[in-house]
């Protein structure tokens, strides 16, 4: 993990922890674009098949407000970033 991941915060951390930042021995995809743009995404875990997948995550400041959920999409040549492919309800 580079520095610059290392100053980042992870989707899903509390907005008063003092260290929203990444955890050694975790693995991490970065989201792209929409509303959870540079945020960083625990995939710790992950089966193969989960990887795949889009990720819906909850989000308030996505387009359809407290409910809605973001959609991001791992690229498939690169495998660190989560692209955004849109918000859902």
């Amino acid at each position: 993990m580079d520095d610059r991941m290392l100053r980042r915060r992870v989707y899903g951390a509390d907005h008063e922890d003092p260290d929203p930042g990444p955890r050694p021995g975790h693995v991490y995809g970065e989201l792209v674009g929409g509303p959870l743009d540079g945020l960083l995404l625990d995939i710790t875990g992950w089966s193969g098949r989960r990887l795949t997948e889009e990720a819906r995550l909850p989000t308030e400041i996505g387009r359809y407000g407290a409910g809605g959920r973001a959609h991001y999409r791992r690229r498939a040549q690169d495998q660190v970033h989560w692209d955004w492919a849109g918000d859902s309800r």
